[in-house]
């Protein structure tokens, strides 16, 4: 045993020392409580963990496979004749073949449940999880809309475009005296889940606002609809906390998972009866208010996810975008076989734009970082030809197409039937969010993860020629955070449609208020209400024609009307 050193020997004078004094002070407790030196080390004490009560399995009665040895051996009769027999095992096949048969059924309506639907569906389905009479309430409240529809009007290229500066800030100032008080006059949880897009009706006798979520679903909300009964007699809640309006909700797009986004919304420029949506589940559909159905209108190839879709104000065409970098072109007119899909990216295109007073400029915003502008009549010039053979079309012709990849598209570009196809482009630090051109057709706003919101205007000129944009460097850049990360929907910055205000945009700002910018990038306001949002609206859209009107959505669902204060003395 090694000898102990003079500091241990100290140590074990002392602990003798004071049990000495202890006991003499008749403390034995205390003695114990000293110890003494040991060989053994004692392990270290292990966190009192809470007891869980065990909880009780719940016996599901689920109709399981039987054994056809088994069942035939506890059914045996030692006194049964061959004939009786062979009858019992005749039941028994019946009745596992029975069994089996509706095990397969269940599998393939469970299967089913997952798969997007391409028929017409019509509200009763699209409502299934909805009481018979809120579609009847649906149909009341659409009725004075059908009766008359609302074109979208276009802008002036040539308007507001000031030379002296002082009309400029007096415009601002009276776009600001308009918009700045705007107060939260409704709100309503809309959607079961996140938003992801948003549309304002043109109807101006009515407040209707469309929102998609992140599975599928279609919110329709009638912002400031006069409350139910049963609302006006729940004195429980505060009349603050109480949800405005009345909403309705549609399965637009199946299944009801993350895989059936609804990416865009878009009323049809000529009828405002009928809108647009793309989806994730890589189909666009149209619902229409006249007959009550929804109906499938173009699919993607090879599981491609659909980002974005505009339509030039005549109301004939469509341009979509996609997760595989490609922008398809679709004649409405025509059969979905003749669609034209070209290659314009090696990234995502996360939007497409159409140029509202010069429908052949098409806008796109990519993840590879550049938003581009692209004349639409010279990509119509690719031959056919330059595709090969065809292999001949099936009987899903729905999923057909002209597929024009980067090659042919690049070579085109290169060659004098090409020349003006590509216009121009500008490269953010980060990718591109978004990209859109204004009611007038003459300026554009981007938005990026560099943090930045970026302001273009170009002068009518430079639509008139084959050549590139002299100068594609945006006038204006403002700071604004756009790190939304994963549980918050993309921010985009996104025009007010109405051709009759001066140009401005609305966007979401992570400070939970919702921030309305000037064509110039003045700051106009930010609209905000600590008591009454406490979340970021990352989905921002404003009425077409009514400019005290601006609508916003959150990552729960839940939606806000901003207008003027006076008009929730209406309520």
């Amino acid at each position: 045993m090694p000898a102990k050193s003079q500091y241990e020997l100290e140590r074990e004078a002392n602990i003798a020392k004071n049990r000495a004094l202890f006991e003499d002070l008749g403390l034995k407790d205390a003695v114990k409580s000293l110890g003494g030196p040991s060989s053994k080390a004692k392990a270290a004490a292990k966190p009192v963990k809470p007891k869980r009560e065990k909880r009780e399995r719940e016996e599901v009665d689920v109709p399981r496979r039987q054994s056809r040895r088994l069942l035939g051996k506890l059914s045996t009769d030692p006194n049964e004749t061959p004939e009786e027999r062979k009858l019992r095992e005749e039941e028994q096949q019946k009745e596992l073949e029975k069994q089996e048969e509706a095990r397969l059924d269940a599998e393939e309506k469970a299967r089913a449940a997952k798969r997007p639907r391409h028929d017409i569906l019509n509200f009763k389905t699209l409502a299934e999880a909805d009481e018979p009479q809120e579609l009847a309430k649906l149909s009341i409240t659409m009725q004075d809309v059908v009766q008359a529809s609302t074109p979208r009007r276009v802008g002036d290229p040539e308007a507001f475009t000031f030379q002296e500066e002082k009309r400029h800030k007096a415009a601002v100032q009276e776009l600001r005296e308009k918009v700045q008080n705007l107060k939260v006059i409704s709100r309503a949880k809309v959607t079961t889940n996140r938003i992801y897009c948003a549309a304002y009706h043109p109807e101006v006798t009515k407040d209707l606002i469309f929102f998609g979520d992140k599975h599928g679903q279609l919110g329709i909300w009638d912002a400031r609809a006069p409350p139910d009964e049963e609302a006006d007699e729940d004195e429980d809640s505060a009349p603050e906390n109480r949800e405005g309006g009345k909403y309705w909700r549609l399965q637009v797009h199946w299944p009801a998972t993350s895989k059936s986004s609804i990416s865009s919304i878009k009323f049809d420029p000529i009828d405002s009866h009928n809108l647009y949506t793309s989806s994730y589940d890589c189909t666009i559909r149209s619902l229409s208010f006249v007959s009550g159905t929804s109906t499938e209108i173009y699919g993607t190839q090879d599981g491609v996810l659909i980002s974005s879709l505009d339509l030039p104000p005549t109301g004939q065409e469509m341009w979509v975008s996609d997760g595989a970098g490609g922008v398809t072109h679709l004649d409405l007119r025509q059969d979905k076989s003749k669609a034209r899909r070209y290659e314009l990216s090696d990234h995502k295109i996360g939007s497409v734009s159409v140029n509202p007073t010069r429908p052949n400029f098409i806008l796109t915003a990519s993840n590879s970082r550049f938003i581009k502008i692209w004349d639409a009549r010279k990509l119509y010039n690719i031959p056919v030809e330059l595709l090969g053979e065809q292999p001949e079309a099936n009987v899903d012709s729905a999923r057909e197409l002209l597929d024009f990849d980067a090659t042919i598209v690049n070579e085109h570009i290169d060659s004098k039937a090409g020349n003006g196809a590509f216009r121009g482009e500008f490269k953010h630090e980060k990718s591109a969010s978004s990209a859109y051109w204004d009611p007038s057709g003459r300026q554009i706003v981007s938005t990026s993860y560099d943090d930045t919101i970026r302001i273009w205007d170009i002068d009518s000129p430079a639509f008139e020629t084959n050549k590139p944009f002299p100068n594609v460097k945006p006038f204006c850049r403002i700071r604004h955070n756009c790190q939304t990360g994963k549980w918050l929907t993309i921010l985009r910055a996104q025009w007010s449609p109405n051709p009759d205000a001066y140009p401005h945009f609305t966007v979401g700002n992570m400070d939970h208020s919702l921030d309305i910018y000037s064509s110039k990038g003045d700051l106009i306001t930010q609209l905000s209400d600590r008591t009454m949002i406490s979340a970021v609206q990352a989905v921002t859209c404003s009425h077409p024609s009514i400019l005290e009107r601006a609508a916003s959505g959150n990552a729960s669902g839940r939606c806000v009307l901003w207008a003027p204060e006076s008009l929730s003395m209406d309520l």
